[in-house]
């Protein structure tokens, strides 16, 4: 049998126990191994009595502190050339190159609505696509209603070649090859929303403000495109979160002010709504409109680690850690880094530093039962919505990243967006000593 052929396989039929919608992992023990130090901050919730202790061999971890591994399939037809000197199924990030089970024939172009200045680079890469490349081209139909395209003549014949699909109403998972983004690094998140399971490969060209998850000038974007299309080029997983927000839904709601001060919770009698999502850069929990302090929980793998007082909590993926992260005080870390960054915002509390957790641990995020107002949560930055107390938040790491193509590979990318972007360890040179001046 052929190896690569039999990986392929394997990969597509994994299916990990977090992505494979399992109940939240609920833990028995009482903070075994977790010291005393914790212990004394909160006996009611992690006593270490002999009962407890003696029951702690009740927990059984459901998943792996590395996280699952990612699914190498993205989309219909690309797939991770696999290296048949890996001794692990996840091969070494360096030698993840893309590589196609069949020719692709479909590309979705996402463009930055309402930017003038894409419109010629959007037209001149459709036309391309269509004319050229013989692509079955698919665009939102929000893009096609601009009236800067609709009224255009001579694209309109090359439109009229366009599938046009709407965000929430089409879905498009199993009908597009691969993805190219005209825009920011905005135009890249989208593009993951768009898809709550496998993502076909995206290409992101620098055509926004900051652009540091878009190595790729438009200047030379047909021999660019055509080396894609060919399958020689190298990607990155980035890593995304899965949420599972679940929410009480009460027959007569919670009253809040105007302040965001909860007066009542309602009714006893309830029913639990849940939503999922696909978070590409972070989730972020913050107070709202109020004007007291956050005050939510934090669970690890059933555990309460501590409870967040002050503007709220970021959690993100390693690509995330330099967005929003990073400007509340955390560490910038490589997208190929298995881990979920945990990032307090404003805390009040001086020694709260952001941490770094285990890519496969399950987080949960809830009110405190004494907290004075909601909370609210966001994805990506979108998706705004209210945390009332029931509620729970659950973050863990997803099966299905964003295969991101490199300009040339992982590393250097990372670090030129680093020095370009960010313009990370930029100083004045120190002026060189010469041998007069060290005699002073």
């Amino acid at each position: 049998m052929d190896g690569g052929q039999d990986m392929r396989l394997e990969a597509a039929q994994y299916c990990c126990s977090t992505c494979d919608g399992g109940g939240e992992v609920s833990g028995h023990g009482h903070g075994h191994g977790h010291g005393h130090s914790l212990a004394r901050r909160n006996r009611k919730t992690r006593s270490l009595s002999t009962s407890a202790a003696t029951s702690s061999w009740e927990y059984r971890r459901t998943q792996s502190l590395h996280g699952p591994s990612p699914v190498t399939t993205f989309g219909p037809k690309a797939c991770m050339l696999q290296n048949p000197h890996a001794v692990m199924h996840i091969q070494d990030p360096a030698s993840q190159r893309l590589t196609w089970n069949k020719p692709p024939k479909s590309v979705l172009v996402i463009k930055k609505i309402r930017d003038a200045s894409l419109l010629q680079p959007f037209k001149e890469l459709c036309i391309f696509l269509t004319e050229v490349k013989n692509m079955i081209v698919y665009v939102e139909k929000k893009v096609l209603d601009d009236p800067a395209i609709s009224a255009d003549e001579n694209f309109g014949a090359v439109s009229k070649k366009f599938c046009a699909f709407r965000e929430d109403l089409d879905d498009i998972s199993n009908q597009v090859d691969f993805i190219i983004c005209l825009g920011g690094d905005g135009t890249l998140l989208y593009a993951s929303s768009l898809f709550q399971d496998s993502v076909p490969p995206v290409m992101a060209f620098h055509l926004g403000s900051l652009g540091f998850l878009t190595p790729f000038k438009f200047d030379t974007y047909q021999s660019q495109v055509t080396q894609i299309i060919e399958g020689n080029a190298a990607i990155v997983l980035r890593s995304r979160l899965k949420v599972r927000v679940l929410k009480e839904n009460w027959e007569n709601k919670a009253r809040v002010d105007e302040k965001g001060i909860i007066l009542t919770n309602g009714d006893a009698e309830s029913c639990r709504k849940a939503m999922q999502y696909q978070v590409l850069n972070e989730v972020v929990v913050d107070r709202g409109p109020s004007s007291y302090l956050s005050n939510v929980d934090l669970y690890l793998d059933g555990h309460l680690i501590t409870t967040v007082q002050g503007d709220g909590v970021i959690v993100s993926t390693p690509t995330g850690s330099t967005a929003y992260a990073v400007a509340a005080g955390a560490s910038m870390i490589h997208p190929n880094v298995p881990a979920i960054m945990i990032t307090p915002i404003c805390p009040h509390s001086l020694s709260f530093r952001p941490i770094v957790v285990p890519a496969g641990v399950e987080l949960k995020i809830m009110l405190s039962h004494d907290a004075r107002n909601t909370a609210w949560v966001s994805f990506d930055g979108r998706k705004r919505q209210e945390i009332c107390h029931g509620d729970s938040i659950t973050i863990t790491t997803s099966c299905f990243p964003v295969p991101s193509i490199c300009f040339r590979d992982p590393v250097n990318d990372w670090f030129e967006s680093l020095a370009q972007c960010l313009h990370w360890n930029v100083r004045k040179k120190q002026n060189y000593l010469s041998s007069e001046d060290e005699e002073f």
